[in-house]
């Protein structure tokens, strides 16, 4: 089993090494076809496309561990799922009053 390892490593940090190259390489490509025409902005070596595909993902996309969903959804979902339709209109109305879509709860005065 060892022994099949050694062989699959190496191949699997090139593979991601290839991977990583021809991302930055079409990311590359696409900032120098477009931004300098479209916006006056400068062109980009490999390096720079590399790091900006690299922000990109850690900004944008995580790194792929959830499976395309977040804990903290996966734990609202769940907690979603266990409100009454009387808790979950109470909470639809707090955030519609909190981010101004709509009048402010009555608050009862105990």
């Amino acid at each position: 089993m060892r022994r099949r390892w050694i062989f699959i490593v190496p191949f699997a940090i090139a593979g991601m090494i290839v991977f990583a190259t021809v991302g930055a390489w079409i990311v590359q490509l696409l900032w120098n076809w477009l931004v300098p025409t479209l916006f006056g902005g400068p062109t980009v070596t490999l390096w720079q496309a590399l790091g900006l595909l690299l922000l990109c993902r850690i900004l944008f996309g995580g790194f792929g561990f959830h499976g395309g969903r977040s804990r903290f959804r996966h734990r609202m979902d769940e907690r979603w799922e266990h409100l009454t339709p009387e808790e979950r209109e109470r909470f639809r109305q707090r955030m519609r009053a909190r981010f101004g879509f709509g009048p402010p709860p009555e608050e009862s005065k105990g």
